[in-house]
């Protein structure tokens, strides 16, 4: 039978409980290397799961520095992959210069609360919105049928980074970037209001592959949809305690990124 996640050795690392958001971050080995595994429950995800961003096509940031545009974020983690002087690999399909997409998420189509950044309509979309109803995966839908659900937020890294739809695994089995060891940044929507967040560290080896990660979700839960966010220098995991204004770095971002996702209270002025 398969193992359950209970029968892996881990321990509490951090846990936050209000009302509206709860989650706790556990510290575990896979495969002998050391993971988190965040648990996230948000009362009302459409205004609780928040995006902050670098500069558009001007800059990158540290995730803790762009925190500071959601000071109520209580769990923060790295979103898009990002192409910038030292990624600069833009697939054939995107139109124009590569210079001309440097410090831009990866993605046919970026929306940052709500407005539109990019929408190249011939390229189908693979990546997260966040709609009325939570975070969704899409993987290579046409961006018009993506815009028709008012996303108010998008991440996005390759195209193959879709990884698991219930059951059914989405990730290309000749993939090299997949079948590599490293540090991920993995998401999971297991309902509505609940979410996982691997966070899969270079303590006790190079890292996982994507197809490692893969066996322990489809091992261990009945997730609607698995995606794996930008990894290697890009993962972060920061948390703060209730009560306590500071972001602690669980797992520290060894770079600069493009953007973040957070988890947020809900405030009381919009309920």
């Amino acid at each position: 039978p398969p193992r359950t996640y209970d029968s892996f050795k881990h321990k509490a690392y951090r846990s936050y409980d209000s009302d509206t958001l709860k989650y706790t971050v556990e510290t575990f080995l896979l495969s002998k290397v050391r993971c988190y595994l965040t648990k996230i429950w948000v009362q009302d995800p459409a205004r609780q799961i928040r995006k902050a961003t670098a500069d558009w096509e001007k800059n990158l940031q540290k995730p803790k520095k762009m925190a500071e545009q959601i000071p109520e974020a209580a769990l923060v983690i790295n979103g898009s992959g990002y192409w910038s002087p030292q990624y600069p690999d833009v697939p054939e399909p995107y139109l124009g210069n590569v210079e001309d997409y440097y410090y831009t998420p990866w993605g046919s189509l970026t929306v940052t609360d709500g407005t539109v950044y990019r929408n190249l309509e011939l390229l189908p979309y693979s990546g997260l919105t966040l709609e009325a109803d939570g975070l969704h995966m899409y993987a290579g839908e046409e961006n018009e049928a993506v815009l028709a659900r008012n996303p108010s937020q998008t991440w996005s890294f390759y195209e193959q980074c879709p990884m698991i739809r219930q059951g059914e695994v989405l990730t290309p089995g000749d993939w090299t970037f997949a079948g590599r060891n490293a540090r991920r940044t993995v998401i999971a929507r297991m309902d509505r209001n609940n979410y996982l967040i691997l966070t899969v560290t270079n303590k006790g080896g190079a890292g996982l592959s994507l197809y490692r990660v893969n066996e322990f979700f489809l091992e261990q839960f009945d997730a609607e949809w698995v995606y794996n966010l930008d990894g290697g220098p890009s993962s972060a995991l920061l948390c703060r305690k209730k009560g306590k204004k500071t972001l602690v770095a669980a797992w520290k971002a060894g770079q600069k990124i493009v953007d973040i996702m957070a988890f947020t209270e809900l405030l009381e002025e919009n309920n």
